[in-house]
């Protein structure tokens, strides 16, 4: 169900076509990819100004690779050829994780929140910056009851952002983001330093999970 590899993709659809993007997403996109060799499953999630999201877990990036999926790709069906060149808000990220943290068994994923922070870290600054987010900042987070999974992601490739690591947080309730270990892990002399240069700009995300995970069929 967990993959070491996440294909990170935002489509937002026009209003009076959204419900109908909604159905190609959950009967065509979706399936079709998630049979194929070196997929794990996929998520939808959706922001509240209407941008979806999906997170398609895989083994390796090699799933991306294979004649199958290169022949889904490059021969869409009309529908799917319709809705990429109508959808705004793309986006499309490849990460490959590098730490998980918290709960790590399947429950640990299934979420009602979903929480992506994204940074774009000078490369000489790397060591410092995972450490801390690893060893000061994952822990204190933790602390709320609600703040289920951290996993962190080196980022691959990807457009449009240009970042280097990503974050995803799993909630219980999008009010752990108020809570007090979120107030306790934002304000450590670690972070209160690194977070004072220049570069520390992060991006961050709130969605909500939309359906069921899709897994590969039996």
């Amino acid at each position: 169900m967990r993959g070491r590899t996440i294909l990170f993709s935002e489509m937002t659809p026009a209003p009076e076509w959204e419900d109908r993007f909604n159905v190609w997403y959950d009967d065509e996109h979706i399936p079709i990819r998630v049979g194929l060799r070196g997929f794990q499953s996929s998520q939808r999630y959706v922001r509240p100004d209407r941008n979806y999201l999906a997170v398609y877990e895989m083994d390796t990036l090699q799933a991306l690779k294979t004649v199958a999926y290169q022949a889904i790709k490059n021969n869409p069906s009309p529908e799917t050829a319709w809705m990429l060149k109508n959808v705004t808000g793309f986006t499309r990220y490849l990460c490959e994780e590098i730490s998980i943290a918290g709960d790590t068994s399947p429950a640990g994923i299934e979420t009602r929140v979903l929480y992506p922070v994204w940074f774009k870290v000078p490369p000489e600054r790397l060591a410092d910056f995972d450490a801390w987010y690893e060893q000061d900042h994952v822990p204190l987070l933790l602390e709320c009851p609600e703040w289920r999974c951290v996993r962190r992601f080196n980022v691959t490739d990807g457009v449009p952002g240009d970042y280097n690591r990503l974050a995803l947080h799993y909630l219980d309730d999008e009010s752990a983001l108020a809570s007090p270990a979120r107030e306790k892990a934002r304000n450590t002399p670690w972070r209160n330093r690194i977070s004072a240069e220049p570069w520390f700009k992060g991006v961050y995300d709130v969605f909500a999970k939309v359906g069921e995970r899709q897994l590969p069929p039996l």
